[in-house]
């Protein structure tokens, strides 16, 4: 592991007053700790902290924030939990499918730590809410999964000066940093642009190792817990880099751009700004491209069911098309088209009907044969998710 310079901070917060018996009797594994203490405790005990999603990263986060003795743990949180969540959302169980994800989570906490209070925010973090709702927080953990969030995330917390615990995971890889740009850089400081819509697949297209959001999640609590005392070298102007494959870890130097968009010498960014337009979703050529050329999984079952002479062609990956696909769908990957190998082998003499798990890809790789002269070609909103949900719902979902 590469050396890196460390940053020392101050404590994030006062000590509360004091422990009572039976807080002693609980945390007493962490008393005896000679850089906690009883002064390190009460620092926790008074400690507000938000986490950003109950997910993934959120599931471990809250639940050994809660352990460690944090106490006030908001959750942001919208979602209801689905069957698919449960390979690595474990504060969420079988009998909470269907529920709000939310009051899954406050329960779990409530369950491991009486002592914590919970202070749910039900709702989709946006540029008219987070700045009154980071304001009660002396902290944030960052447990989201999508770019725009995370610009928000960060954004708010520079315009606010508050640190915040960010992480991130994908298939055996995961990251992990904390940013406060009073101290050190911010999000924007490492990656100053969103990569291109359809570039960087989600979890939910490319899949994570449910142990990964353990792996990250607990690191993120550790420097969480290191704010909060004042104690240790934070991850401040640092990455964290693991590769679970490999069972390494790594670092990089993340310094602080001066010309950074929002925490520069000279900042473009002074108040919060439309960030799901700033990161996109689809290219603005597949927007373009899907304009007119979208069709319903009921458009294509009445296709499908009046005989019409068309080829379907799913652009997801061989494992996701293993799990379930759209009868008489065939495969043949995203990356195909955009190499190009894939156009040679359309029909000039049957229209093109393409689709992947949600009608994200599928977009993109519209865009891509209409550009080749498929003019006729049209994509499947909603993807085989909407197939599912609403033509075959007995086919398993992921």
């Amino acid at each position: 592991m590469s050396a890196v310079a460390s940053v020392k901070l101050p404590p994030l917060v006062d000590p509360a007053d004091g422990l009572t018996v039976d807080e002693v009797r609980r945390y007493s594994r962490h008393l005896i700790i000679p850089d906690v203490g009883m002064a390190g405790q009460k620092r926790l005990k008074n400690a507000r902290v938000l986490c950003v999603g109950a997910g993934g990263l959120g599931s471990p986060a809250l639940m050994y924030l809660a352990a460690a003795g944090v106490g006030t743990l908001g959750i942001v949180e919208f979602d209801t939990v689905d069957e698919s969540n449960l390979q690595r959302q474990i504060i969420h169980g079988q009998s909470d499918i269907g529920r709000s994800k939310a009051e899954s989570a406050r329960d779990s906490v409530r369950e491991i730590n009486p002592y914590t209070n919970v202070v749910l925010h039900e709702l989709r973090l946006d540029s008219t809410n987070v700045m009154e709702i980071f304001s009660q927080y002396d902290l944030i953990v960052d447990g989201t999964d999508n770019f725009a969030t995370r610009y928000l995330v960060n954004d708010a917390c520079v315009l606010l000066n508050k640190p915040y615990v960010w992480g991130s995971i994908y298939r055996f890889d995961g990251q992990a940093s904390v940013f406060w740009s009073e101290y050190g850089p911010c999000y924007r400081c490492l990656y100053p642009e969103p990569p291109p819509p359809g570039m960087v697949p989600s979890c939910a297209e490319g899949g994570v190792l449910g142990v990964l959001c353990a792996s990250v999640g607990s690191i993120q609590v550790n420097e969480a817990i290191k704010l909060l005392m004042g104690i240790g070298d934070p991850l401040v102007g640092r990455l964290m880099i693991y590769d679970a494959l490999e069972m390494t870890y790594r670092q990089v130097k993340v310094r602080k751009d001066p010309e950074c968009a929002i925490c520069g010498k000279n900042p473009t960014v002074t108040e919060l700004i439309d960030y799901e337009a700033f990161c996109g979703t689809i290219s603005d050529e597949a927007a373009e491209a899907a304009r007119d050329s979208t069709i319903s999984v009921l458009d294509l079952k009445a296709m499908k069911d009046a005989g019409q002479d068309f080829l379907l062609v799913d652009v997801r990956e061989p494992g996701e098309f293993e799990i379930v696909q759209i009868p008489g769908a065939v495969l043949i990957p995203k990356g195909e088209f955009l190499n190009g190998s894939a156009l040679e082998k359309m029909p000039q003499d049957r229209q093109i009907v393409v689709n992947c798990k949600t009608g994200v890809r599928s977009a993109e790789v519209l865009a891509v044969l209409k550009g080749a002269g498929f003019a006729n070609s049209v994509h499947v909103g909603g993807g085989v998710l909407a197939w599912v949900n609403q033509i075959e719902p007995d086919l398993p979902s992921y």
